[in-house]
């Protein structure tokens, strides 16, 4: 498997440790000390606030489904940088929620564990509320 190949699996990893509930596996995504800037939705360090965030804000949807595509990714030896589009639809029980677009900008770096993301920022295209 390529670097290439394993920042894509990465960021997949990501949407699927949360659309899965599966929070164990973020540990295997950011790194301990990762910074998160969301931007208006909010702000994280470390892999175990990242963790513990997504799994309150995430708790009482129903359905989520964040939806990966159009990445660039470029590799420098043991560091890497990515931009990754995001559509991500949060639902509640009653069918109504969150719809959040925009662009993941990551910076990865190889460790013993494989790549994981050190920062991550998230700019928003488009947050709206989602009806029923």
């Amino acid at each position: 498997m390529t670097d290439r190949d394993e920042l894509f699996d990465l960021t997949i990893r990501y949407a699927t440790a949360i659309d899965s509930r599966q929070y164990e596996l973020l540990s295997t995504v950011f790194t301990a000390d990762a910074d998160l800037d969301y931007g208006e939705v909010g702000h994280w360090t470390g892999a175990a606030e990242i963790t513990e965030f997504m799994d309150l804000a995430h708790r009482g949807a129903a359905n989520t489904l964040h939806r990966m595509s159009n990445q660039m990714i470029s590799v420098d030896g043991d560091s890497a940088t990515a931009r990754t589009y995001v559509d991500a639809l949060i639902l509640g029980p009653d069918g109504s929620g969150v719809n959040a677009i925009g662009c993941y900008d990551d910076e990865a770096v190889r460790t013993a564990d494989g790549w994981r993301i050190g920062k991550r920022t998230f700019t928003s295209v488009r947050l709206v509320m989602v009806g029923s």
